[in-house]
């Protein structure tokens, strides 16, 4: 238990480096600091030791044993950077859970988080695409505020099409006017 352990803590480790080097290359210095610090607390990071590969979350893995991930539940409410934070009950009357406007600093964590969760588990089989990818696959799914979608979308297919420099120059320059 102590290996899988200690290679869960170099991946978590390896992936909140990557967040914070894009974070910063973007000038958000504040969530790449405290990005997933969440994954620090017993309750995540257990199930990531005990369920650790290093090709797949563990909290998957836990997913498919239990049925749901506890893992998962309690860090996406704990990190604004996860769609699933912004789900809320709709405005209008007989409106059931809708996805909430996220804040554009967030939809652009939530692309580093998942150029680094890319990187991270598909190692040397990653491209520029692969965000972009793995998102597609699962679109259909997401309860997501339209507007944010939209960003995500566009800034997924940017990084796909041009490569992370010209990402990260339209991130500051159209996204956080900086």
């Amino acid at each position: 238990m102590f290996m899988k352990a200690w290679q869960h803590l170099k991946t978590v480790m390896r992936h909140k480096r990557l967040v914070r080097q894009g974070c910063f290359k973007v000038g958000l210095y504040r969530q790449g600091i405290f990005h997933d610090l969440s994954k620090f607390s017993p309750t995540e990071f257990m199930v990531g030791a005990k369920y650790f590969r290093g090709d797949v979350s563990p909290n998957n893995i836990e997913r498919q044993e239990k049925g749901l991930s506890y893992s998962w539940l309690h860090h996406k409410g704990r990190n604004k950077h996860h769609i699933e934070y912004w789900i809320d009950f709709g405005f209008e009357p007989g409106q059931t859970l809708v996805g909430m406007r996220i804040p554009e600093k967030y939809v652009v964590e939530m692309v580093m988080d998942r150029i680094a969760a890319s990187k991270v588990y598909q190692k040397e089989k990653y491209t520029d695409a692969s965000s972009l990818q793995y998102y597609l696959r699962g679109k259909d799914h997401l309860v997501m505020h339209d507007e944010s979608r939209q960003l995500l979308e566009h800034m997924l297919k940017l990084l796909a099409q041009q490569g992370e420099e010209a990402l990260y120059e339209y991130i500051r320059k159209e996204v956080l006017n900086r």
